[in-house]
């Protein structure tokens, strides 16, 4: 699995990328990380320039029909999609390996089944991170993408969903987390969980873990395990007037 990402600000995924379960799947060669920054696919208006400017590499301009902030141009980040799969989408067999995700508030909710449905179906996949007001709708035209959302929230970019996803994503990936047994939507788990000591003791209070966890029955720590499930959902539960966000919406 290769992950792209078209993002402004590529080094925003050093700390989580490079630690722990992600850092070992690509060190394995389960998935691989490239990045595409948008401004390295800016052109200059001067042919003669050997170098360009702060100013030429600019990527972002103001709105049409008015309003706050600024938006990011379309070519660049066509440019810098291009260069990540624009092989793969013209071949035959590419068209069915290729997945690009374009993160937005109307889109699709990024839940386990649709994870799965990705993780199973496609080889290389395709983030396109947004900032300040957004990316130029007509990035969308250029190329078949899918609006998705990661939650019901408003971030400053598309760093943390891409980052979100790449977690999901990869953990599906057999040997990523070592036993595939650890995918807890595919056993009974629980919310919440218990090690040793069996007892603790914090400013003079006794903590215990349950007694159901010390039965040895299997039956009745799944009965209580699924129990603690349906509570969690019924808390969790969203209101229908929840609206998915994840676009930026405020100016840097």
């Amino acid at each position: 699995m290769t992950f792209h990402i078209i993002t402004l600000f590529p080094n925003s995924f050093d700390s989580y990328l490079s630690e722990s379960i992600l850092k070992r799947a690509q060190e394995d060669k389960k998935i691989s990380i490239k990045f595409y920054n948008p401004r390295d696919f800016a052109q200059s208006t001067k042919k003669s320039a050997k170098k360009m400017t702060y100013a030429e590499r600019r990527v972002d301009d103001k709105p049409y029909g008015g309003g706050p902030g600024m938006v990011i141009e379309a070519l660049p980040v066509i440019r810098a999609i291009d260069a990540a799969i624009g092989k793969k989408i013209k071949t035959p067999a590419g068209k069915r390996s290729v997945k690009i995700i374009f993160f937005s508030p109307s889109g699709k909710s990024a839940d386990t089944a649709y994870v799965k449905s990705v993780a199973k179906k496609y080889t290389d996949i395709v983030f396109v991170c947004g900032r300040y007001e957004g990316i130029d709708a007509r990035v969308k035209k250029a190329f078949k993408m899918e609006d998705v959302s990661v939650g019901p929230f408003i971030l400053t970019g598309g760093e943390l969903p891409a980052m979100v996803m790449i977690d999901t994503i990869s953990r599906q990936i057999e040997g990523v987390l070592g036993d595939i047994n650890s995918l807890e939507e595919n056993r009974t788990a629980a919310s919440d969980v218990y090690t040793r000591p069996e007892v603790i003791e914090y400013k003079g209070k006794k903590y215990r873990v349950p007694k159901v966890l010390l039965s040895g029955n299997h039956k009745l720590i799944n009965e209580w395990k699924t129990q603690l499930q349906i509570q969690a959902k019924a808390k969790t539960k969203p209101t229908p007037s929840t609206k998915s966000i994840t676009a930026n919406t405020e100016r840097t």
